[in-house]
């Protein structure tokens, strides 16, 4: 029996159909059930559920054999003990800079300049800011993140955006795309060593799905 982690929302949402595609259903309604172990019509394989930021580490410590992690969870966290094969290309979004409307961003960010930054994405953030030979004071913060620079918490937040409409109801203006992000599927690599006859139909049918999706996606 091998164990698929995936977290509730978007990525459970948009993985259903890639396991669809592959015959698989599930056998409980996620809207309802409270179970955190959920069986498949696959015999040979199960579902975890769990917070999103966890599924690198129940994979990675081998409480699951794979799973679907956002590709900002894996750059913030590192991917040690994962093989990485394939971007789904799902679940798409992106880390972006984002200030209160007026914030003379430009200015802000010259070379030697500091600015206070809130985010839950600190390795992200010193990385790209350091490029840019911008100083920062990091403010952790888990949500609210665009109170931070309305209550003046902070300059700046880095944060996932995806359609841009909760900045824009809170008077927040996008300044920079860090980078573009979308899921990743991630196999223990002890598991795809150990068991990888048994893994593989499960590979399979992801980068198939994957494929799928990049097609309509292009054909749009």
């Amino acid at each position: 029996m091998l164990t698929l982690a995936l977290s509730k929302g978007r990525i459970f949402e948009e993985t259903m159909p890639m396991l669809q595609q592959a015959g698989i259903t599930v056998s409980e309604d996620l809207e309802t059930t409270r179970k955190l172990i959920i069986q498949t019509s696959h015999p040979g394989l199960q579902i975890i559920i769990v917070r999103a930021s966890d599924v690198p580490t129940y994979v990675q410590f081998g409480a699951a054999d794979f799973g679907v992690a956002g590709k900002d969870v894996l750059l913030e966290n590192g991917v040690e003990g994962l093989y990485v094969p394939t971007d789904l290309g799902i679940a798409n979004c992106r880390l972006s800079v984002a200030v209160k409307e007026g914030f003379d961003y430009n200015s802000a960010v010259k070379q030697g300049a500091r600015l206070k930054i809130a985010s839950k994405y600190l390795n992200c953030a010193r990385e790209h800011f350091a490029n840019k030979g911008v100083h920062i004071d990091l403010i952790k913060l888990y949500g609210s993140m665009e109170l931070a620079p309305l209550v003046g918490l902070a300059d700046a937040i880095v944060d996932l955006v995806s359609t841009g409409s909760t900045l824009k109801a809170n008077h927040l203006v996008e300044v920079e795309v860090i980078m573009p992000i979308s899921a990743q599927l991630i196999v223990n690599q002890a598991t795809h060593k150990r068991q990888r006859h048994e893994l593989q139909e499960f590979l399979d049918a992801f980068a198939q799905a994957a494929q799928t999706v990049q097609s309509e996606k292009a054909g749009r």
